[in-house]
């Protein structure tokens, strides 16, 4: 079975959605918490964007879905929650579509803050799974508004252990694998999501690969796909500030450790969560230019990850 990346459009036209019959990814969104424009940011980065709004980026965030089951889940729930429910409630044709869950890396904010979507202000939902590790569910339960959430019940907090495996039904079980990261309010983790068929491994933010106590060239050889951290593509991309402040493996630290992997294994890489100043969200940019080139590829949203 071929495991590649189909944009939306291409898939509807190429092969009707009835075919597919495994579970797969949709990827809703591929921009650093932000989003893409910035708040604040009158940069040309940005600007390309407010001329052209066909340019603008979700916050990084993946639906995984079921079609047999017809059940589906998200990863992260990000500040664009409102628009990648329609994306996703678009691409299944279910104007009513509710997930089954939403599984969590971490407490920034770009990665939990839709929750308020599930309050009494919004949707108003009843008892949506939410599964957190241990710091981020304190977190959530015991700091408002999070916790108003809790005790209306619009949400139920569902616990996830680091390296413990977590079936979401017979066909489909994600491990949550903790990194290190900027760790203030809770841990960080990536997910390793199971279909007994194929694997994917998603980490949408991570410190450099270098203070990991694991081997990430050693995953990429495990998985299918991977789904990797390149909020930078280079240092020195921020101006006037020092990206030590802000420890993301740079794209081109990453192309540079994978070097001496496979052709195979290169085309597993697929970049996401990139920050509005990030070369790799301008189609056809150098940058991009030269990931291609040398073998990996570029997570886009809109495009489904077949299993």
């Amino acid at each position: 079975m071929v495991f590649s990346f189909f944009s939306c459009k291409e898939k509807e036209i190429e092969q009707p959605k009835t075919e597919l019959l495994s579970p797969y990814i949709l990827v809703l969104g591929n921009a650093q918490d932000a989003g893409y424009p910035q708040a604040g940011c009158e940069k040309e980065c940005c600007q390309r964007v407010y001329k052209n709004p066909e340019n603008k980026r979700f916050v990084v965030s993946l639906a995984l879905i079921d079609p047999i089951s017809k059940e589906n889940w998200i990863f992260d729930a990000t500040p664009d929650f409102k628009e990648q429910l329609k994306l996703l409630s678009t691409h299944l044709k279910d104007p009513l579509n509710i997930p089954k869950g939403i599984l969590l890396t971490h407490a920034h904010i770009g990665h939990y803050t839709g929750l308020m979507h599930f309050g009494r202000e919004a949707m108003g939902t009843k008892n949506i799974p939410v599964y957190a590790m241990p710091k981020m569910k304190s977190y959530l339960k015991n700091n408002g508004p999070w916790s108003q959430l809790v005790n209306l019940k619009n949400i139920e907090l569902h616990p996830l252990q680091k390296d413990s495996i977590l079936f979401l039904n017979e066909r489909i079980s994600v491990i949550p694998i903790q990194v290190p990261h900027r760790d203030e309010y809770s841990e960080t983790v990536g997910f390793l999501i199971d279909t007994s068929i194929h694997k994917i491994l998603f980490i949408p933010d991570i410190d450099k690969w270098s203070k990991w106590d694991r081997s990430i060239t050693d995953y990429i050889g495990k998985v299918d796909i991977a789904l990797l951290d390149a909020t930078f593509f280079k240092d020195g991309e921020i101006k006037g500030r020092s990206m030590s402040e802000i420890p993301h493996p740079f794209v081109e630290e990453s192309m540079d450790l994978f070097k001496n992997l496979s052709k195979s294994e290169k085309r597993k890489v697929h970049f996401i969560h990139f920050n509005h100043t990030n070369p790799l969200l301008i189609e056809g940019s150098e940058a991009q230019k030269a990931v291609l080139k040398n073998g990996f590829n570029i997570a886009n949203q809109g495009e489904i990850v077949k299993m």
